[in-house]
């Protein structure tokens, strides 16, 4: 075993032997007090920590307790059995032996309970506040924090054991577990990279359940599921696409939806040259006027474009109030200025061409 303990247990019934001309002596009253100090510890425990947590509002804090309350009790124990061996039997190889085993057993016990700690702080704690969020990416990475932390509390633990009990050299362990990792990590590279795609989404958090997005590529829908590995969006065909967190992670996002639904929507048209400029944006302004989803706040507005080759070119800039409702107002204002300008008696030209015939 670690010869670290032994010192200072050395220190410790030197200063016994000093109390007490017997080492049996010595030995006994360490036993005694080591019991008696975790019956006492387990009383304290029992009547006066649980019963002040029974009345919190919360429910983990007993839990807690519970979990700890044997492993403080074996370990008063386990220590006072240990003092007093080296009272009686210091340096010996069976003695440290078998102290060994003890510490070891005991180590297990605490890691047993960390465990157990972990366990009830994602069950009554983490999980009730991710159950708070809109989106469902935390409440699915929550099991695999929680197994990352159980696999950590292990492979530290037992390696506390190897090193802090038995002196054992970790260093290849260490390298063995990373040449591991390396091997791992390169079988599992598509994998790996799309949940830190999803891990890097619920952090950065670029768009949320129902938000319109763009991404590159043209894929443009609303957001139905976002998961560990991919994002599943519904396009405007009403079909679901579903696109791995790695590809959206390292995408441009386009957001229609936040941080305001408000969208704008442009309509171009062209008019024949000679038609008049004031007419025709008296006419565009009636017809966003006239259609209600159009907002009145922005106010809509019309533009004289450009000088085209074939046109006047203008361009109505509107409002709506969600991204869904763009493609409605396109369709209406189109229809209604085909209705409208035939009406009004205004021309829309068509590209025309001249071809000179040489003679």
């Amino acid at each position: 075993m670690n010869q670290t303990i032994p010192q200072y247990m050395a220190e410790i019934t030197g200063y016994q032997l000093g109390l007490f001309e017997s080492k049996i002596a010595s030995a006994i009253v360490i036993l005694i007090a080591s019991v008696v100090l975790a019956f006492l510890a387990d009383l304290i425990f029992e009547k006066v920590l649980l019963h002040f947590t029974s009345r919190s509002r919360f429910h983990c804090d007993n839990l807690i307790i519970s979990a700890v309350k044997k492993p403080i009790f074996y370990t008063f124990v386990f220590f006072g059995f240990y003092i007093a061996a080296e009272v009686l039997y210091a340096g010996n190889a069976a003695i440290e032996f078998i102290a060994g085993i003890l510490f070891s057993f005991l180590s297990i016990i605490w890691i047993v309970a960390l465990l157990r700690i972990n366990k009830i702080l994602f069950r009554h704690v983490i999980s009730n506040i991710v159950r708070k969020t809109e989106t469902q990416m935390d409440d699915e990475l929550l099991p695999l924090f929680r197994n990352i932390i159980n696999v950590l509390i292990v492979f530290f633990g037992f390696l506390a054991i190897l090193k802090g009990i038995w002196g054992l050299d970790i260093g290849p362990l260490f390298a063995s577990a990373g040449i591991a990792g390396l091997a791992i990590a390169f079988a599992a590279k598509d994998s790996i990279a799309q949940l830190f795609g999803g891990i890097s989404i619920y952090f950065d958090q670029p768009f949320k359940l129902g938000d319109r997005i763009e991404i590159d590529g043209g894929e443009i829908g609303i957001v139905q599921d976002i998961g560990i590995r991919s994002t599943r969006i519904m396009n405007l065909y009403n079909n679901m696409i579903v696109i791995p967190n790695s590809i959206i992670a390292n995408s441009r996002i386009v957001n229609y939806t936040t941080p305001e639904s408000t969208m704008m929507v442009k309509v171009t048209i062209g008019v024949a040259y000679g038609s008049d400029v004031e007419k025709v944006r008296r006419v565009l302004y009636g017809i966003a006027e006239s259609i209600d989803i159009i907002l009145d706040d922005p106010q809509p507005y019309v533009r004289f474009d450009n000088h085209g080759d074939f046109s006047l070119d203008f361009a109505m800039i509107m409002w709506v109030q969600t991204p869904g409702e763009k493609f409605a107002v396109i369709d209406m204002v189109n229809t209604m200025i085909n209705e409208q300008f035939k009406n009004e008696g205004i021309d829309i030209p068509f590209p025309t061409h001249t071809i000179l015939k040489s003679s």
